[in-house]
């Protein structure tokens, strides 16, 4: 048991000085004070309160595929197969949180871990007899499927896998993850890099290199209820009621009506912008002293003003708020905590000026962003409007960079629509060969086609007039939209 005492170390300093590394998504930081510890036999594993949030969201959500996530491998060269899935078993073995399922039990989620399988199931689709494009049709076609297939959250399993050969030496590894069991830096870094080093240990006859690892995503759970709870939920809350206090706006976009209750109906728009976009953006960030991260959420917040007139906006975004801690930077699970930026407009200020704005507010929720977004709502929320997510309804994020462990891997994520959408707008970014790629995951209910690709075209011209007259006020910026 940890003791009741135990607090991370230099909490707001610490968070202030690794902001870009923590919106990149790869960040480490020294050891608190109290390690976390692997829980004690027997006990019940909780939820954390993230999972908890996903999983109670699942049991009344329209769509049983929300939270259905979509994650795809690329590999260029030679592969053998029995390798892989043996590869994959063998990842599967060391991360309890891959073979978890969650059970009942007096209206409490717990979670169950299940005994490492002796062969994870990897089924083949060869493709290699089609043209192509109809390779690519194809290939398409089975990833939605996968994708739109629900997970039973009680039997499980949580991770499906599929290949999809497309010719002799190109290969998909198509994974759908229930939200619950990821997060970007799983996705983009811890996974790709185990698979690589277990692969080519595997492929030359040795054993798996990787040591065991010291505690598990269920040992994070458990030290999470109690640090949070008795630590660090009752002081941070006196900042959100600051920060969250008095008349919330809502965001007035799109203007038409909403249905009463949220649909989580999803869509996926997939763009890249120009070399020279991402190019304008870091010299933008290394003249303002900002993250890529900062510039496309304050971009963003203008792009709404635009649409909206509305001189507050409150964007949301991912914190990966458990990932703070050094002993849980290596293992497979969900990290994540939905943020509420409150971002001020008025004053009609220079870009400049707002990104600064943006900073602070970025800076100062990051410090206090270990308070779970229900927790938030359930405090400062007198009513809760069923037709929206609290607080917000569009969210950025910035993924973290992909792992450098093998040239012959690419991974991306939301390759395929599960149909689900968290919040009425999500745009992910990542960088990607020198390019600003996103996935713009949208609700259908509430937006056609055409006003998600106009999001995307405003924000590339914003984002190009801004890089190069970011002194100018932003109601002149949206002059060139």
């Amino acid at each position: 048991m940890i003791p009741s005492n135990a607090k991370m170390a230099g909490l707001s300093e610490v968070k202030r000085r690794v902001l870009a590394q923590c919106l990149g998504g790869s960040l480490r930081l020294p050891p608190a004070d109290q390690k976390i510890m692997p829980r004690p036999r027997g006990v019940q594993i909780p939820l954390s309160f993230t999972q908890e949030h996903l999983w109670r969201r699942t049991q009344t959500a329209a769509t049983p595929l929300l939270y259905n996530e979509s994650i795809t491998l690329y590999r260029n060269g030679p592969l053998d197969l029995a390798l892989l899935q043996r590869s994959l078993t063998e990842i599967i073995r060391r991360h309890e949180i891959w073979r978890t399922t969650y059970e009942t039990w007096r209206g409490q989620p717990w979670q169950v871990v299940h005994a490492a399988p002796a062969a994870f199931p990897l089924p083949i689709a060869d493709l290699r007899d089609a043209s192509k494009w109809q390779r690519e049709v194809s290939a398409a076609r089975l990833m939605t499927e996968a994708a739109r297939i629900p997970f039973n959250l009680d039997a499980g399993p949580l991770l499906r896998a599929m290949v999809i050969r497309m010719d002799e030496e190109n290969y998909r590894l198509c994974l759908t993850a229930h939200l619950s069991i990821v997060d970007g830096v799983s996705i983009y870094q811890v996974f790709p890099e185990e698979l690589t080093t277990v692969y080519e240990a595997f492929s030359t006859g040795q054993p798996s290199p990787l040591p065991e690892l010291a505690i598990q995503y269920g040992d994070y759970a458990y030290w999470q209820r109690e640090w949070l709870v008795h630590q660090e939920i009752p002081k941070q809350l006196k900042y959100w009621r600051k920060q969250l206090g008095g008349e919330l706006l809502t965001l007035t976009w799109p203007s038409g009506p909403r249905p009463p209750r949220q649909t989580f109906r999803g869509a996926i728009h997939s763009f890249t912008f120009p070399a020279k976009i991402f190019t304008a953006v870091k010299e933008l960030c290394r003249q303002e002293r900002a993250t890529p991260f900062i510039v496309l959420q304050a971009a963003l917040a203008t792009l709404l003003h635009s649409y909206t007139g509305q001189e507050e906006i409150i964007i949301g975004t991912f914190s990966p708020a458990g990932r703070k801690r050094s002993e849980v930077q290596g293992l497979l699970g969900h990290f994540l905590n939905p943020l509420p930026l409150r971002l001020d407009l008025s004053g009609d200020p220079c870009f400049s000026l707002l990104l600064q704005r943006s900073q602070r507010v970025t800076y100062d929720a990051m410090s206090h962003d270990d308070v779970p977004l229900e927790v938030l709502a359930h405090e400062l929320l007198a009513t809760q409007d069923e037709s929206r997510n609290p607080f917000f309804t569009v969210g950025v994020s910035m993924q973290p960079p992909a792992s450098g462990g093998s040239s012959r891997w690419s991974v991306t994520s939301m390759d395929a629509s599960s149909g689900g959408a968290m919040w009425d707008v999500y745009l992910a970014f990542i960088v990607h060969r020198d390019q600003l790629a996103g996935r713009l995951q949208y609700n259908p209910d509430l937006f056609n086609f055409d006003t998600i690709t106009r999001l995307v075209s405003d924000l590339q011209a914003l984002l190009t007039a801004a890089a190069d007259n970011r002194q100018l006020p932003i109601s002149r910026l949206q002059s060139y939209l």
